[in-house]
């Protein structure tokens, strides 16, 4: 979908009145997913609540949290101004754009691993920031498969809901190049400042363009399962083998 084909979608019909989400959902959307992502496990931590009920429940917690949180985020931010989620990109694909976006999550993954790999190489090891998800990956059978499914389904819908429905949809109106960078780095600081923000940069890059020239959010979330998936199965691996 080209730009001025999303411009007419995002216009009420019968006026000139542009409906497009603005910087009022991104921040309304990114508040609440910080509320929601970084201070409720701080909360739970605070009472000690990670303690009494050990690392892999609260690992699958965890992961369970962050596609929770960018659901109820897209949730509220939507219900600002533009209620309309075909606005957002909420809307259906083709078969080919799911492909593509298969594609488009493989070469994100080889991509941000290679570099990932490199910065390693160069710099040394760095700290495991996702400790409790590979705590939840090998805590058993039940665990392990409700960790692969938040992480790898729920997570991917749920950010990509955010970040691309809300994020870029609104940052386009400055031009793909800002729509698109812009998003991926708006995603990879909010996974903080750490190795983790390679792939979430990449991974972000990614699916914004596809989003961008798709019209949908749903090759992004292709893209974003296909990396975690991948990721998360290869932590169960690490754990059975260990």
């Amino acid at each position: 979908m080209s730009v001025s084909a999303e411009h007419k979608l995002m216009t009420r019909p019968g006026t000139t009145r542009q409906v497009r989400p603005g910087w009022t959902e991104i921040v309304v959307g990114l508040v609440v997913l910080a509320v929601l992502a970084y201070g409720f496990p701080i909360l739970l931590q605070w009472v000690g609540a990670d303690d009494a009920m050990g690392p892999i429940a609260f690992g699958v917690i965890l992961a369970a949290v962050s596609g929770v949180a960018g659901l109820i985020a897209f949730a509220v931010a939507v219900r600002v101004r533009v209620r309309d989620r075909s606005v957002f990109g909420v809307r259906r694909t083709t078969g080919r754009w799911v492909l593509v976006g298969v594609a488009g999550g493989l070469v994100a993954l080889v991509v941000s691993r290679a570099i990932t790999y490199a910065v390693l190489m160069l710099f040394g090891p760095a700290e495991n920031v996702q400790q409790s998800y590979a705590d939840a990956a090998g805590g058993g059978v039940l665990a392990a498969t409700l960790s692969v499914v938040f992480l790898a389904v729920l997570t991917p819908i749920g950010e990509e809901f955010l970040f691309r429905g809300i994020v870029t949809t609104a940052l386009l109106r400055y031009g793909a190049a800002i729509g698109v960078v812009g998003s991926a780095a708006v995603f990879a600081v909010m996974h903080g400042l750490n190795i983790v923000f390679i792939t979430a940069f990449v991974v972000g890059i990614v699916a914004a363009e596809l989003r961008r020239r798709s019209g949908s959010i749903w090759p992004g979330v292709v893209v974003h399962v296909v990396n975690n998936l991948v990721a998360q199965l290869l932590l169960v691996v690490l754990a059975v083998a260990a």
